[in-house]
């Protein structure tokens, strides 16, 4: 009786101790992996660092390293103690099925929760004889390859989102290729292309100096940013294409690391003042649940792979 009295009271201080260690998160500094200053994911990441800081007792350091390709490489490699975090748009589950990479984008990675969505946005040159998606799709299919759309890459979110446009359309359109958002919006202003799928926040300026019209918004329901806009879905059922940002950790971080990461991200971004701050700067919060995203990020993936391969999508 004694040896057993003795097991269970060793038993009960090896419990206690693993209690404690997962309380004792976090008891060092926080590292949050995005690309280069300046973007989305940087403006994001830095807003939600310093609102989570403060309540989790550690400092949340941003740490700009080029590309998302790097941030991917080096969650990866990362230990899964939820001290090693990025913050990614939807490239980071896309790229690999475009590319052979080292990582898995569901098996390989533990999303934490999915932030904010920006909204995009059908814009035409402001010469086209079009002004809803409706006769869009029908000069498209009167016009069957004459019209052409631009994108800011190959595989790229606008490319992606276009090629659904067209897939669902029934429509066959020329894609033209940019090198960034900045190229791709001029090529529509200018007249080079015929249409555009892009991000509000880039593309919005021109539509009120007159230089491009907007269509409709490509959200599920209408956008609180652009409230008088329709949506491609009322013309087009079904259709979606939100650029999405979330966060993600190392795969195998264990749940109460996560959910703790997603309780103090989700009260933050769920503060008026900060959904204001973010619809500013011309992206919506979601604020999700990581089953949420999980399960985001695996219809995407299902959805982006079809698309690709029925569309012949090839990155160089």
């Amino acid at each position: 009786m004694r040896f057993v009295a003795a097991i269970f009271f060793v038993g009960q201080i090896l419990f206690g101790s693993g209690v404690a260690v997962g309380q004792e998160y976090p008891n060092k500094p926080i590292r949050v992996v995005v690309p280069a200053a300046g973007g989305g994911a940087d403006f994001t990441a830095r807003l939600v660092a310093q609102g989570i800081s403060g309540p989790l007792g550690q400092p949340v350091i941003v740490d700009n390293r080029g590309t998302g390709m790097v941030q991917a490489d080096y969650l990866f490699k990362s230990a899964p103690d939820g001290y090693s975090l990025t913050i990614a748009g939807s490239t980071f589950w896309t790229a690999p099925l475009l590319q052979k990479l080292a990582y898995d984008p569901i098996a390989d990675f533990s999303p934490v929760a999915l932030l904010v969505q920006e909204v995009r946005v059908v814009f035409v040159h402001t010469s086209m004889p079009v002004k809803s998606i409706k006769e869009l799709i029908a000069l498209a299919k009167a016009r069957p390859g004459e019209l052409n759309y631009g994108s800011s890459a190959i595989g790229g979110p606008a490319h992606l989102a276009s090629e659904l446009f067209k897939s669902m359309a029934g429509v066959n359109m020329v894609h033209i290729p940019y090198k960034g958002g900045v190229a791709q919006n001029t090529a529509l202003i200018t007249g080079e292309v015929h249409m555009s799928i892009a991000d509000a926040g880039g593309a919005m300026p021109h539509v009120k100096s007159g230089k491009l019209r907007p269509l409709a918004v490509t959200s599920a329901t209408p956008s609180a940013l652009l409230p008088d806009l329709p949506t491609v879905a009322a013309s087009l059922p079904g259709f979606e294409s939100v650029g999405l940002t979330g966060m993600f950790a190392p795969g195998k971080t264990p749940a109460t690391i996560i959910n703790r990461l997603n309780q103090e991200i989700v009260r933050f971004l769920n503060l008026p003042d900060v959904k204001e701050r973010f619809l500013n700067a011309a992206v919506e919060v979601v604020a999700s649940s990581p089953d949420q995203f999980a399960a985001t990020i695996k219809s995407e993936v299902v959805k982006m792979n079809k698309l690709i391969k029925e569309a012949g999508i090839k990155v160089n």
